[in-house]
């Protein structure tokens, strides 16, 4: 299997997402497996060749720099046809990245254009006998099956925060290459991005809020949050309630999270909601109903109202860090 692997980047503002050191770290163990040699790639508009010579730092023997206004914010044509042909040029035969919102937008784009086999949300990837092995969840989290991949060229879409981040030093290389992103039939007309909000995936701390909130008003939950220097979520029937927006859904179909602390408040832990936080380390759970199906996946449950033992534990917190 002895090949370059190619672990693609995402960067925003300048500044790279954790999911990059997270493939690139897993790209790297994969690598030393193989004897292989990893290669990153980073796409973008304006690029930073100092910050991208980091990513040495994390395995990447060479950095190819794509550089093209029309790679400014992310359309899945353009930067489909972009790595599409980087993998081609530097004949890899094993890509990581990440499956987050936009890798899996451009994951399965990418695997037809290549016809290559493709594994989403992935825990891990080893070489087994020769062959690429990757560990995934199924059944709403309740089983890891592993798979192997036996086409030409691999694709290993990464959950967030299943890898452990490591700095091993690669050679890092920078390479600038000129890009051709073609025809997009997609254009973005404006962005608008959450100033100073913790990123779901990406956070340590995740306090999540159900249909047990009974409206809108989270502040409780926010003020929790707040002190923990945590995200905030929510359960599909908050969102459906129009209480919080659909970008702070926890689930099978909102955002899959892995955090290392995740808190339920008034969540009763239906399947779906189960299947995008089992991975947590630790879950608590709050819920005045001694039966809700969260406590069975809770580390630690506290059966109570939630507006009562939320503030309690905000202050304790709060005495706890001075």
């Amino acid at each position: 299997m002895s090949s370059t692997i190619l672990a693609i980047t995402e960067q925003s503002e300048g500044r790279f997402r954790k999911i990059s050191y997270e493939v690139l770290s897993e790209a790297r163990r994969l690598a030393q497996q193989t004897d292989a040699s990893l290669t990153a790639a980073v796409l973008g508009s304006g690029l930073d060749e100092k910050a991208c010579a980091e990513l040495g730092k994390y395995g990447a023997d060479k950095i190819i720099m794509a550089d093209h206004p029309g790679l400014a914010t992310y359309t899945a044509d353009a930067w489909v046809n972009v790595l599409a042909a980087i993998i081609k040029d530097q004949e890899c035969k094993t890509v990581v990245l990440g499956s987050t919102s936009c890798g899996k937008d451009m994951a399965g784009r990418l695997a037809a254009c290549l016809g290559a086999g493709l594994a989403m949300e992935c825990l891990s990837a080893s070489v087994q006998d020769g062959k690429l092995t990757v560990a995934r969840p199924m059944y709403g989290g309740k089983v890891i099956a592993e798979a192997v991949i036996e086409s030409d060229i691999r694709l290993v879409a990464l959950r967030p925060k299943a890898a452990q981040i490591t700095e091993e030093a690669g050679a890092g290389e920078i390479q600038k290459i000129d890009v051709d992103p073609g025809q997009s039939r997609t254009k973005v007309v404006d962005q608008q991005l959450a100033v100073g909000k913790v990123d779901l995936t990406e956070a340590d701390v995740v306090v999540s809020g159900g249909r047990g909130m009974g409206g809108a008003d989270y502040s409780v939950i926010e003020q929790l949050a707040e002190v923990l220097e945590a995200a905030v979520g929510a359960s599909r029937s908050a969102v459906d309630e129009g209480w919080r927006p659909a970008s702070d859904q926890v689930g099978q179909t909102g955002k899959v999270v892995s955090p290392n602390l995740y808190i339920a408040c008034g969540i009763s832990g239906a399947i779906q909601h189960l299947a995008g936080m089992s991975s947590s380390k630790v879950i608590v759970a709050i819920n005045k109903d001694p039966e809700a199906p969260i406590f069975s996946k809770a580390d630690y449950g506290i059966v109570g109202d939630l507006f009562q033992v939320v503030p309690v534990l905000t202050e304790q917190i709060k005495k706890i860090k001075g």
